[in-house]
């Protein structure tokens, strides 16, 4: 049951045990997040004078108990705290593009100025802080704004495909911008065909082919982008084999743009839960990538994401060898199989804090190796 809470009684620093919601369904701060003095003056501005919660006030044991049973995919709020700087810049992110989408669904006027802010902040995290925002796209705990998160993550994968083909610093700008644009034409759709669990009719399959064509319309005239912009919007759903939506182009037809923000867009897809599935390990979507065999994907820009991320992703869950459990935390381009691990369960059981555990370069440890990923869901209740 959603509870009201008086905006005059709001303060910065509270943190909530659940989402804070603004209107119903516009998310205000996720759950673990600490409230700002610009969120609190942004309510204000907007003349609200109440928000709902089905939660409470953290309390200080909350948040110790909180900490202590986070999974160890999740980041625990201690964790957050620790990496205030680069994960309050991710989180940051997501809010700023999600208040973009908020104007956009209601129509209202939005200058390409703040999505263009995004955009370069958004690069310029990536280049300096690479590694943690790859783990923040598995690893990171963000309710809420789904939409805004699934672009700014598809956007990070998306730059750096772009990077490592090293693209002038215009058109990595212009592929982010059309990544974090590629789904803004199903904020024009109605939420119960978006929300639906059970399987769709062919109209409503039709209605959600659409959006490219929405999404083309929303950059192009509403927002004023370019056309190249506007063709990576308008071709991501096309494929390599010619058999996509909308307008069923294939191969290099389809503009480099897209090509890269289609496989950023799947990956991104596959990892993060939706109404209609659970979401997949890394190195399980990864397998996926792997087995498309040129019918989705441009298969060179398939090789350049996995160079990139390696086929267990910065912030999957492995079982080693010896039975320990790790995080992967980095990846080598070279030896895709063998990333740099932080421990977080030893061979003997022995659970680690987030600023314990040995890092292991299985480059250089031959005698330990990944016998598989795990998927994080199945450990919660074992750490």
């Amino acid at each position: 049951m959603m509870n009201k809470v008086d905006v005059k009684t709001l303060k910065p620093g509270i943190v909530f045990t659940e989402p804070v919601y603004i209107e119903g369904d516009n998310l205000l701060v996720p759950a673990g997040i600490p409230l700002r003095q610009k969120d609190i003056d942004q309510l204000s501005d907007w003349g609200i004078f109440t928000v709902e919660t089905e939660g409470e006030i953290q309390t200080e044991t909350d948040k110790n108990a909180a900490a202590k049973n986070a999974g160890p995919n999740k980041l625990s709020l201690a964790e957050v705290q620790e990496n205030k700087g680069p994960y309050r810049s991710y989180v940051g992110l997501i809010e700023r593009l999600d208040t973009v989408f908020i104007g956009i669904a209601g129509g209202a006027g939005v200058e390409a100025r703040s999505l263009d802010y995004i955009t370069s902040q958004l690069l310029q995290e990536v280049r300096d802080k690479r590694d943690s925002f790859i783990g923040y796209i598995l690893g990171g705990e963000v309710k809420g704004r789904t939409l805004a998160k699934s672009s700014i993550n598809t956007a990070i994968l998306s730059i750096l495909i772009a990077l490592e083909l090293k693209l002038i610093n215009h058109r990595v700008l212009q592929i982010a911008t059309g990544a974090l644009l590629h789904d803004v034409g199903m904020l024009r759709l109605p939420k119960d065909i978006l929300n639906k669990k059970g399987s769709l009719s062919d109209a409503e399959r039709q209605r959600i082919a659409s959006h490219p064509l929405i999404a083309h319309k929303i950059v192009t005239q509403e927002l004023s982008y370019p056309k190249e912009v506007g063709l990576i919007v308008l071709q991501h759903h096309e494929r390599w084999d010619g058999g996509g939506y909308p307008h069923r182009i294939g191969g290099i037809k389809i503009v480099l743009g897209a090509r890269i923000v289609s496989v950023a867009d799947a990956f991104e897809a596959m990892v993060s839960q939706k109404p209609y599935r659970n979401s997949m390990v890394g190195y399980q979507a990864m397998k996926n990538l792997l087995a498309d065999n040129s019918r989705r994907f441009d298969p060179s820009m398939l090789k350049v994401f996995i160079k990139t991320m390696g086929i267990y992703p910065i912030g999957s869950i492995v079982l080693l060898n010896n039975s320990a459990l790790a995080r992967v935390v980095e990846v080598h381009a070279d030896a895709p199989l063998r990333p740099k691990i932080h421990l977080l369960i030893n061979e003997f059981g022995r659970i680690f804090k987030p600023d314990e555990g040995d890092i292991i370069d299985l480059k250089i440890d031959k005698t330990l190796f990944i016998s598989k990923a795990v998927d994080p869901k199945d450990l919660a209740g074992k750490s």
